[in-house]
């Protein structure tokens, strides 16, 4: 099935190319089915290359997904034309009488500021206590997950000795979890960030269940029973030159940057990266996907009053 964006979106010819297809509204309005609604508030400052690496994978499903890009107000993109978000972004005034059968919030580079100094913590918490009503299922990634856990749990963040950089193995914890269906006993996921979560306090708060961890890198997955919560320490949507990108802009600075661990051959740059972990991530999102087509009420507005049942 298409996956219905807005017209606008400069990730609409590449996601064609790949043979991924899309949908315009007056078409899908003319379709008698009820497609998945999702929202993606997108915290990234390159905005373009994150929207195509997740309608990539929210695209690759047989369900018609309907897809809002989100941004906040009170803090300026500088690496995005302010006309193209005006154009195809909606703001929190703009959606907050909308229901959604989704909602992801992506990572940040904000790690290593204390959550409160954010400029934007006072609207980011808003979308949080928000979704409660208007969301089924919320995947939180990276600095995303990071403020999410301090939010709803009190779940601190700690500085790294050093960045964790590179692509990273981890092993189930619970087996046959329905997010994580299909998945080998052990994954691997991209990671690029300067701080860890505190995996103690999570371990001894109820509510959260731990879905998948590392011996050397702790806990990288976390949900919560009722599906309405995922935490992901990671970045399943980066495609196999973002790292390189990231790797290669602070090396040309001069900045202090090794080069990514497990992410090419020998560990020499100039050797094309190893895509290992591109079946997962295509299979996390169709498993989330999933959860949310079985468990979402269908009518939207039951969310709000409580009514989880399955279709």
């Amino acid at each position: 099935m298409p996956i219905k964006i807005t017209d606008g979106l400069s990730a609409k010819e590449l996601l064609h190319e790949e043979g991924i297809f899309t949908i315009d509204k007056g078409s899908a309005l003319r379709q008698d089915i009820r497609p998945l609604r999702i929202l993606i508030l997108n915290l990234m400052p390159l905005k373009k290359p994150t929207e195509l690496q997740l309608l990539r994978l929210l695209g690759d499903s047989p369900l018609q997904v309907e897809v809002d890009f989100c941004r906040t107000t009170s803090h300026e993109s500088v690496h995005t034309d302010p006309s193209y978000l005006e154009q195809n972004y909606y703001t929190f005034d703009d959606i907050k009488n909308n229901y959604y059968d989704g909602l992801i919030i992506t990572g940040a580079p904000v790690e290593q500021i204390p959550f409160e100094d954010v400029d934007y913590w006072p609207e980011l918490t808003t979308y949080l206590d928000w979704s409660a009503g208007h969301a089924f299922s919320t995947l939180y990634f990276c600095w995303g997950a990071q403020a999410a856990l301090y939010h709803y749990y009190g779940v601190e963040k700690r500085l790294l000795p050093e960045k964790l950089f590179g692509i990273f193995e981890y092993q189930l914890t619970q087996k046959g979890h329905p997010l994580l269906r299909g998945f080998d006993d052990r994954y691997f996921i991209p990671q690029s960030r300067h701080t860890a979560i505190d995996d103690i306090k999570v371990y001894n708060t109820p509510a959260l269940d731990i879905l998948s961890r590392s011996p050397e890198n702790g806990i990288n997955i976390i949900g919560t029973a009722d599906h309405r919560r995922f935490f992901v320490l990671g970045h399943f949507e980066y495609d196999r030159r973002t790292l390189e990108t990231e790797y290669l802009r602070d090396k040309n600075k001069g900045l202090p940057i090794s080069v990514p661990k497990h992410y090419y051959p020998k560990d020499n740059d100039k050797n094309q990266p190893v895509f290992t972990w591109c079946s997962y991530a295509h299979l996390f999102y169709h498993n989330w996907l999933n959860i949310v087509y079985q468990e979402t009420p269908y009518c939207l507005e039951d969310i709000g009053r409580g009514k989880f049942c399955v279709r």
